[in-house]
């Protein structure tokens, strides 16, 4: 699914893309092959992985059905050597390289007590050292290029300090990839390398989005990524240098203004969940001091404790805490792990497995379905702390109450 015209630019240069065995590298591997370029593959899958489609192999066939070259390569970003022997492969199969798009990357939403060091030393080394490391080898061919970029699928660097508090190794680890654009784009100028990043305006479906979520309803899919990587990388890098730029800004600047046929579910396009770093219009903290009616929260309790059930128990398996702010403030909780289920005021028996924050107007809101759990965490209405992806369950109960608030 594109709405962008292939126009050729890319035809005969070589593209050396981290991460290209799937999702929005892989959407970004295929736009170019229809143009005719090279594309070197360079991931870790080289075996079939048990939940997630797509190995540098399959990703190599797809580029090559469309009418690019591929050159699957096994690569660890975090390993240097790894990196160079596919530099050295792309050079002797394709004689250099043209264009780089730094997109792996590891993700882990957790707060700082909850990170484990081996998760922080994963990030930081994939996403910051890992485009360092691969901007750098790639350094010397790309001078030698008349068209060279280097792309990184990171944010705009954004100081406010929500996107910190939430998650504070994986926001460095992302910004990390962001300061190199910063800097390398400020750097590279003498060389005519263009250096850019970009964002994705709402979630993408992608294996992460699944896991994270369970559900795609409200993302949109990965060839609005590519089609605005494919604009901007045939761009004159003498002239396009040192932008943040947002997928959905990028095709509105090139003419195209409707973004529904890029939604995986185009009746719910009002709904789409905006994605990390991204200050959501309007005030989001105005909004959560907004009054609201008295006395919810004590009857939303009374019509859980009627949804509860020992198959819905079976299904969740975790304990959960609400720390409620503002009119109706109070600590709640519902315990979908134990015997068969409980909820109720004040803190679970049982250690909770992700305790949730947020003000009494959108916690009626989030449990009458007006407002996912997922979306309220991306706006900043939501602070979890915990297992988020045992958070994200909570989206089921939810459907099952929606007819009974």
């Amino acid at each position: 699914m594109s709405l962008v015209a292939n126009t050729g630019k890319l035809a005969g240069r070589t593209l050396f893309i981290t991460g290209a065995s799937r999702g929005i590298g892989k959407a970004i591997a295929l736009k170019a092959a229809k143009d005719g370029a090279n594309v070197v593959i360079a991931a870790k899958t080289a075996e079939p992985h048990p939940k997630l489609p797509g190995t540098i192999y399959t990703a190599a066939e797809e580029i090559e059905a469309l009418g690019g070259k591929a050159l699957p390569c096994i690569v660890d970003v975090r390993e240097e050597k790894q990196v160079q022997a596919a530099i050295d492969e792309a050079v002797k199969k394709f004689n250099g390289i043209d264009i780089l798009v730094n997109n792996a990357s590891a993700i882990s939403l957790t707060g700082t007590a909850q990170t484990d060091m081996k998760r922080y030393d994963l990030m930081h080394n994939i996403n910051t050292r890992g485009t360092f490391l691969a901007s750098k080898l790639c350094l010397p061919l790309l001078k030698n290029s008349d068209h060279a970029h280097i792309l990184n699928l990171s944010p705009p660097l954004n100081m406010s300090p929500y996107w910190f508090s939430i998650h504070v190794a994986y926001t460095m680890a992302k910004y990390g990839m962001s300061m190199c654009v910063l800097g390398m784009s400020e750097e590279f100028k003498p060389l005519n390398i263009g250096v850019n990043a970009l964002w994705p305006k709402t979630a993408i479906a992608t294996a992460a989005i699944e896991m994270l979520t369970g559900d795609t309803s409200t993302s949109r899919k990965p060839e609005i990524v590519s089609d605005a990587a494919y604009l901007m990388l045939c761009q004159d890098p003498k002239k396009y240098t040192g932008n943040f730029a947002i997928d959905e800004d990028v095709l509105k600047e090139h003419g195209i203004k409707d973004m529904t046929p890029y939604a995986c579910d185009p009746s719910n396009i009002a709904n789409l969940l905006p994605d990390f770093f991204l200050d959501v219009p309007g005030d989001v903290k105005e909004e959560v001091r907004k009054t609201e009616s008295g006395g919810q929260i004590p009857q939303l309790f009374t019509t859980i404790s009627k949804v509860i059930t020992p198959e819905l128990v079976k299904k969740t398996q975790a304990v959960y805490q609400f720390n409620v702010k503002g009119k109706e403030e109070g600590v709640w909780h519902i315990d979908l792990k134990n015997g068969d289920g409980a909820c109720g005021q004040g803190e679970p028996k049982n250690p909770p497995d992700a305790t949730l924050t947020m003000d009494s107007t959108n916690f009626a809101e989030m449990f009458a379905g007006k407002l996912k759990p997922t979306t309220a965490f991306m706006m900043g209405k939501l602070k979890i702390n915990g297992d988020l992806q045992k958070a994200m369950k909570l989206e089921k109960m939810m459907k099952s109450l929606k007819t009974k608030v």
